[in-house]
């Protein structure tokens, strides 16, 4: 019984934390136990345990006399969460440079091709990329082999990183540019420039922190939630 409870907490979490980061669960939304129960059809213990591991990796957060409710960053919070990435990835694209296998950078390029037919698909407006192996900057965090960017970037700050891309920064004109950026970056990596990688993927983040920026200033129009 035990192991089956484990199991469907792994489940629960997992379909959790997918509508957390695409926006079926929305930022503030509250987490209510009795309604989250029903809505999957389980009971409250691997539902705990499952919203425990939400909150482990800072997407649920619970206040006394509130409950728990889904992370929402507010705008301060989310431009800090941009300048700790530009710091860290650019350091990850450094290391990547310089410790990525030939047989790793091969499939970092055959990542950026396959996301540059998805992009010739939508006519440039989206660029919507799955989480884990297909996401470039997990690729990039990974190719660092060094274990405490990893656990920073890839666990602790990975699904809260994907859950605000997904709904500031997947879609509209930059699509094409931040492809093509991503590109400028695996051609530093394969040539084994570190330092220009590290300039290349700060300078990318960068231009995507100032894109949120003025969509929460209203300069420019917030995108539609993902349908898929």
């Amino acid at each position: 019984m035990l192991d089956q409870d484990i199991t469907l907490a792994d489940q629960i979490f997992t379909r959790m934390r997918r509508e957390i980061v695409e926006g079926q669960l929305p930022p503030g939304s509250k987490m209510s136990e009795p309604e989250l129960a029903r809505r999957y059809g389980i009971s409250r213990g691997p539902l705990r345990e499952a919203l425990r591991r939400l909150e482990s990796s800072s997407l649920v957060v619970r206040r006394p006399n509130v409950g728990a409710r889904v992370v929402e960053l507010s705008s301060d919070q989310l431009l800090d969460l941009y300048y700790l990435r530009e710091a860290l990835e650019g350091m990850a694209a450094r290391l990547a440079a310089e410790r990525m296998s030939d047989e790793e950078i091969a499939e970092l390029q055959d990542l950026i091709a396959r996301h540059e037919r998805q992009v010739a698909q939508d006519h440039g407006l989206a660029y919507y990329q799955s989480e884990g192996d297909l996401d470039f900057h997990y690729c990039i965090v990974r190719g660092s082999h060094n274990g405490r960017l990893q656990d920073l970037l890839a666990n602790d700050l990975y699904h809260l990183v994907r859950m605000y891309r997904c709904q500031f920064g997947m879609s509209g004109p930059r699509a094409p540019t931040a492809l093509r950026e991503h590109a400028q970056i695996v051609d530093a990596i394969a040539a084994r420039d570190g330092e220009l990688a590290e300039v290349l993927m700060r300078r990318h983040i960068r231009a995507s922190r100032q894109q949120v920026e003025r969509r929460l200033t209203g300069e420019l129009p917030t995108p539609p939630p993902l349908t898929h």
